[in-house]
């Protein structure tokens, strides 16, 4: 299959996907041997270090999605994603003396949405396994995010009814939808956030990055709204009327539904 028939999104050109995937993995590979190195005194810098490797890890895996990588692979390699910001909250929490400092700042919109990806994607490839994992490294945020409680809460026990967020928009409309009468209400809820979904991430790094994909620029690695994509999953809604809207991750949808289909033993082996 040709690149331009596998990729997830239209920006994507081939020669950027393969200089830019190159480019990140590089840029891992370094950090990963030069943590160990720093200093024990030196928190700060292995902070810094570990931070990096988690938001690289992150940007490499959602590239990969964009350019058409098959979802098995991903599924299995999700876990890598987990262990990277499981080492930068370790190093965070060391630097700050903080046990329970969180590797995600939700007062900043992109790293808010990184959080809901993280956990929408776990619902998606079926790794729920990773929940438990992904709420002891974030959960200074408990009790103090709608959205954020709602997804953890179709897994996790005991999490907290909570009437407030961190950001109106755009995702009011994603928190009202798991609150409706109606699936007819909620799927409408859903389409309104897809649509208003880009305009409000303006003030993401990553913003507008698909106007130079090349070896000069860049930073472009895909647009997805993860969590409306979990949300449709989880409360089982008809994605017709959205399905084809270019930040919504249609396919993997598909995936949560068809793994839903098929024997534990077989899940096990995708």
């Amino acid at each position: 299959m040709q690149f331009h028939e596998k990729r997830r999104q239209q920006f994507l050109g081939e020669n950027y996907y393969d200089f830019f995937t190159n480019c990140i993995e590089k840029t891992i590979l370094h950090w990963r041997d030069h943590i160990p190195a720093i200093a024990g005194s030196d928190v700060f810098g292995r902070a810094l270090a570990a931070g990096d490797v988690a938001s690289q890890t992150f940007d490499l895996f959602i590239l990969r999605y964009t350019g058409g990588e098959p979802i098995d692979e991903l599924r299995d390699d999700f876990t890598k994603v987990i262990e990277a910001f499981e080492l930068s909250t370790k190093c965070e929490r060391e630097y700050s003396k903080d046990p329970h400092f969180p590797p995600l700042r939700f007062a900043e919109i992109d790293e808010y949405e990184r959080g809901m990806q993280l956990i929408g994607l776990c619902y998606l490839l079926h790794r729920r396994d990773l929940l438990p994992r992904l709420a002891a490294m974030l959960d200074a945020f408990a009790a103090k995010d709608t959205l954020y409680e709602d997804l953890f809460a179709y897994e996790l026990k005991d999490r907290y009814e909570v009437d407030e967020w961190y950001h109106d928009k755009p995702y009011r409309n994603l928190i009202n939808s798991f609150y409706r009468d109606t699936p007819e209400e909620s799927i409408v809820d859903v389409g309104k956030y897809l649509k208003a979904w880009y305009e409000s991430m303006k003030k993401a790094p990553w913003h507008d990055s698909h106007f130079d994909t090349s070896e000069n620029g860049g930073g472009y690695c895909g647009y997805w709204a993860m969590e409306a994509a979990a949300a449709v999953y989880l409360l089982d809604l008809d994605d017709q009327s959205f399905r084809d809207h270019i930040v919504y991750p249609k396919d993997l949808v598909d995936y949560a539904r068809r793994l839903d289909n098929q024997p534990p033993a077989v899940i096990l082996r995708a």
